[in-house]
């Protein structure tokens, strides 16, 4: 049994395999882990935020391997998860973190609009997840952890985006049934559902007016910066949160409590 902090955080030499790691939160998390000794693998469709990623963790002198690809496709996702085992060695955590937003009233929505959302948000973890969970499942033991949102629990005032809110529910009841369905291989599946948080997706033009209003309606009177999911990720990540499986972590700054 342990005891110390120390030890039950711990993720020195685990392999981590990231996607939409090239900005945002999973650049921020990435770096988080590698700063952590973790070894990082880093896989995005954005190959100039992806080599942004590696020249900030090889600044760290920490080690990091990056892959292009599509969340969308599964080839892709399955050769950058050969690479890191090939380079890195096995899998022991995935963070999912690959996504998009934009906002539009219901009514105007069109079909594409409504279907890339769902392909990126929803289906892209999906594929990950069933990647990952190959590779895992021959050990009989892994951590995959999906970020989702608070709007996935709730609708935010003033933001017209059901097809945001629906991918995002449908990450978490994702996460839970993956949990279920995986535990007899000792793999936990967990989400992380961040409030507002400044990051390049929460700071799009549409979202200019609201920045002020999203400080006030959050009872901790401010937004979240990307470093504040290190922790949370961290703990999903370790011995420490050995006993959690379905769970998600919503991490908002008490602003679903309203």
């Amino acid at each position: 049994m342990k005891y110390n902090s120390n030890e039950l955080f711990n993720i020195k030499d685990k392999v981590i395999f990231v996607t939409g790691a090239g900005r945002g939160i999973g650049q921020t998390v990435a770096l988080g882990y590698a700063a952590s000794g973790a070894k990082v693998s880093c896989f995005d469709m954005n190959l100039e935020g992806l080599k942004e990623t590696q020249s900030k963790i090889r600044n760290l002198n920490k080690e990091i391997i990056i892959s292009d690809g599509d969340v969308r496709e599964s080839k892709d996702i399955r050769e950058a998860i050969t690479k890191t085992e090939k380079e890195l060695g096995p899998i022991d955590v995935s963070f999912n973190s690959a996504g998009i937003a934009n906002a539009n009233p219901a009514e105007e929505l069109s079909h594409e609009q409504w279907q890339n959302m769902f392909d990126i948000n929803l289906s892209g973890i999906f594929f990950s997840c069933q990647e990952e969970a190959k590779v895992m499942m021959k050990r009989k033991k892994g951590s995959i952890i999906n970020i989702a949102s608070m709007s996935g629990t709730i609708v935010n005032r003033g933001l017209k985006q059901v097809h945001y809110n629906s991918s995002k529910a449908g990450v978490i009841h994702l996460t839970k049934s993956l949990a279920m369905e995986w535990i007899e291989y000792g793999i936990r599946v967990n989400s992380i559902s961040p409030g507002y948080t400044k990051t390049p997706m929460n700071l799009r033009p549409e979202m200019a007016d609201q920045i002020k209003v999203f400080e006030n309606d959050t009872p901790i009177k401010r937004m979240a910066i990307p470093e504040e999911i290190i922790g949370p990720a961290i703990f999903l990540s370790s011995e420490a949160s050995s006993f959690c499986t379905g769970i998600d972590l919503i991490v908002d700054g008490g602003f679903v409590c309203w």
